[in-house]
């Protein structure tokens, strides 16, 4: 029973975590676990003592909730990080992907040039050496034949 522990000390009354020390009257007494706050009538917050003598409850309860606010901020903004680089690093993959494909259209391009460059040597050589073919009678050759 916390009330044993009245006019004695803050101290001797917390060792039992089940009982809170009011200041105003040297009381220890029962708290209340039904409501989360100990009611005013009870004992004010700013003369409540529980765990430790050398914080009130209001004041433990003020630390308790910026603790809490601090941890719920850091999570929000690691999460708005997180969501930023994802998604600059998506525009960076685009980004790498266009100039892959562009760098791939110049190859080709670049490719089918040489290919057209070189047919056209090789039609050259084989005018020379009348191999040339006439678009207008493939058979030509064989009629010389």
């Amino acid at each position: 029973a916390c009330s044993a522990f009245s006019q004695k000390s803050c101290e001797e009354c917390l060792k039992n975590v089940s009982c809170l020390w009011c200041y105003t009257n040297n009381t220890c007494i029962d708290y209340p676990v039904r409501s989360i706050l100990p009611s005013s009538s009870l004992c004010s917050l700013s003369n409540a003592r529980w765990g430790v003598c050398w914080i009130n409850f209001e004041a433990l309860i003020i630390a308790l909730a910026v603790v809490a606010g601090l941890i719920l901020v850091s999570i929000t903004v690691c999460c708005c990080y997180c969501c930023y680089c994802r998604r600059r690093s998506r525009s960076r993959l685009d980004e790498e992907e266009e100039q892959l494909a562009r760098k791939r259209e110049e190859r080709r391009l670049q490719s089918l040039q040489r290919k057209h460059e070189r047919k056209l040597k090789h039609d050259e050589i084989r005018k020379k050496y009348g191999l040339l073919q006439d678009s207008d009678n493939p058979y030509s050759r064989f009629e010389n034949e």
